[in-house]
């Protein structure tokens, strides 16, 4: 009998390892174009998704916003991965710390959520330049998301890094990645390529394999539909819960006769333009049109979870829409999960509707996180910007007769300062201005170091000066986001045109590429020595400060009081951009994981029109997100 038990034990354990070996093969996800449905193993599935965003969340958040998804009954979560979050310059990969998108859906996989990927090389999501890298327009001649020999290769050369991480994570290799899209709202792109989205679905199917399940995501309208979708990808349509979801899946019946009904971008909320409304969605509206989809039988992706992000940039992008609109540093877009991952009324609203078509996991939903309102803080200025060109330009200058882009001086994100002389006295106020559309984004014009007004982007493009020959003018450009939507989002930042001075163009320049993101990340000016400042605060300005924490670092936001625009770094973290009197955010998410306990939290804020008399901020323990207020174009003292 021992002997026998042995025996058995050994067929159990020889049965085990060809069900180990053989289970990733038998785990499949395809289409079934008969049933109209998804089948996972075999058998009928639907899922209910929401969206998250790893590179808006801090890393030490993950968990918690993933927990709080998977509680509220979504079996899946979409993931995007930004190109040029991870490829920062031409062959230079990073992906630590919050860039580590494999521990990211490991993180997913240990909670049980399944995955749809999302990695372009295109990715909208309202990001810089929807996730293309900004260098890829240093090449010249490059057209971006068509057939052009340069833009492919770059593509090519970045999924052959990508892919392969993901290839073992995809669910009929043991993982949990049940599909993966190509490109995105591709038929809204002028350029209708269909080369551009065989290249793709190549690369893909070489590098990912013959099983995973591709597909495409498009707007319901039947020209976007046309020139989105290609045989060979499934098409999905998206929509919002203002849509009629028979007339717009009938939309994807139109390409797509059989096959499960998808909406691969259901609209819980939107996002926010700087000087616009803050957009808000009824929880009623958004339950209803879910409701309505999953009794069609559908499944769907909702945007659920977007954050703001905890990056060492800015990364926010705009849309064009008749003019440049740049996208507010927070992503709350009123969604289900707050910007600091708190559960809303319309979260509940949605589960309480997922509940009527499966069951809800059992146990309660995390709790919102715990904030802390540490109070005012002052700060006091450090040096104008003009003073620290050193620290922030420390190559120094490059001489160009007539200005040049970014891309030129091949400069990614932030701010570029351009320096010349006036040639010739000017007595009498002389008009500096820039052709239409050359101030990309906004040029902040000092003459002898003393701040003149603004010059932005579709608004004002002139300002009037006097001063003599041989006098110093600056014009500090800033760098407002790339487009992520649009007809074009070949988006060149800098001066554009030439500057000139009552219709005669000026040259001569010393054009400065600033660096100010790595100074402050290395502890500037914190561990410089104090500078005599001026004492006046209109201009571009560096103004530092210290807190400290009763014991815990809690969750909170800064509100900006009587400031105008600028930046927010605590501990060398670049918390994004304030814009107090053009709205609607009025307070910057700071997450409690960027803050120290037990020693001084070092505060930056760069302000770039002009400071408050006595310059204080305010921390709260929630967010302000629904003021919009007017903007004068110039500071006053």
């Amino acid at each position: 009998p021992a002997r026998m038990g042995l025996t058995a034990l050994a067929l159990l354990l020889a049965a085990a390892l060809l069900h180990a070996q053989a289970s990733p093969s038998a785990r499949s996800f395809q289409l079934d174009y008969e049933h109209n449905c998804f089948r996972k193993d075999g058998a009928p599935f639907r899922y209910i998704s929401g969206s998250i965003h790893y590179a808006r969340v801090p890393r030490p958040a993950w968990r918690d916003r993933l927990l709080k998804m998977y509680m509220s009954g979504l079996s899946t979560v979409q993931v995007y991965v930004p190109w040029n979050y991870h490829e920062t310059l031409p062959g230079v990969y990073d992906f630590t710390g919050n860039r580590d998108v494999e521990a990211f859906l490991d993180l997913t996989a240990e909670l049980g959520l399944l995955v749809i990927l999302r990695p372009g090389p295109y990715i909208c999501a309202e990001w810089e330049m929807g996730g293309l890298p900004a260098w890829l327009l240093w090449k010249p001649g490059i057209i971006l998301r068509t057939s052009n020999p340069a833009y492919l290769a770059a593509v090519d050369s970045w999924l052959h890094i990508l892919l392969p991480k993901i290839k073992p994570r995809l669910y009929h290799q043991g993982g949990n990645i049940i599909s993966v899209q190509v490109e995105n709202e591709y038929g809204s792109y002028y350029a209708c390529d269909y080369g551009y989205l065989r290249h793709l679905l190549v690369s893909f199917r070489a590098l990912l394999g013959s099983e995973v399940l591709l597909f495409t995501t498009d707007s319901a309208r039947a020209e976007e539909l046309r020139c989105g979708t290609l045989q060979g990808l499934y098409a999905t349509v998206d929509f919002g819960p203002g849509s009629n979801a028979t007339e717009a899946f009938g939309a994807q019946r139109r390409v797509e006769p059989k096959g499960p009904l998808v909406n691969s971008e259901y609209y819980t909320g939107w996002l926010d333009y700087w000087g616009e409304a803050h957009a808000s969605t009824s929880a009623v509206w958004v339950a209803q049109g879910l409701e309505d989809m999953l009794q069609l039988g559908a499944s769907i992706n909702m945007q659920v979870s977007p954050f703001l992000q905890l990056t060492s940039l800015p990364w926010p992008g705009a849309d064009y829409k008749d003019r440049y609109k740049p996208v507010t540093t927070s992503y709350d877009y009123d969604a289900p999960l707050s910007e600091a991952g708190d559960p809303t009324e319309k979260l509940f609203a949605i589960r309480t509707v997922i509940s009527k078509f499966q069951p809800l996991p059992v146990g309660p939903m995390p709790p919102a996180t715990p904030k802390y309102a540490y109070g005012w803080v002052a700060l006091q200025k450090y040096a104008d910007l003009l003073d620290v060109m050193d620290v922030l330009c420390p190559s120094g200058p490059i001489h160009s007769q007539f200005p040049l882009t970014f891309e030129a001086l091949k400069q990614v994100h932030g701010f570029v300062v351009y320096h010349t002389q006036l040639p010739w006295d000017v007595p009498d106020p002389a008009t500096l201005g820039t052709p239409p559309h050359s101030i990309c984004d906004r040029g902040y014009v000092m003459l002898q170091k003393e701040y003149q007004g603004t010059l932005e982007r579709d608004g004002q493009t002139t300002v009037h000066v006097t001063g003599k020959a041989g006098d110093t003018l600056d014009i500090l450009l800033e760098n407002m986001g790339r487009i992520s939507f649009g007809t074009n989002s070949s988006d060149f930042k800098g001066l554009l045109g030439n500057l000139s001075l009552n219709s005669r163009p000026l040259s001569n320049w010393l054009i400065y590429p600033l660096a100010i993101d790595t100074a402050v990340q290395q502890g500037w000016p914190h561990t410089a020595l104090p500078k005599s400042s001026s004492g006046g605060s209109v201009g571009p300005a560096f103004y530092t400060g210290t807190f400290e924490t009763p014991g815990i670092a809690w969750d909170t936001f800064v509100k900006f009081p009587g400031w105008r625009k600028g930046l927010l770094w605590i501990n060398g973290f670049n918390l994004g951009r304030y814009w107090t009197c053009r709205g609607p955010q009025q307070t910057l998410f700071v997450p409690g994981s960027v803050l120290h306990v037990g020693r001084p939290n070092n505060i930056t804020v760069l302000e770039l029109e002009g400071a408050p008399p006595t310059p204080l901020l305010l921390f709260l323990d929630q967010p302000l997100y629904n003021r919009t207020l007017g903007c004068s174009t110039r500071a006053t003292e």
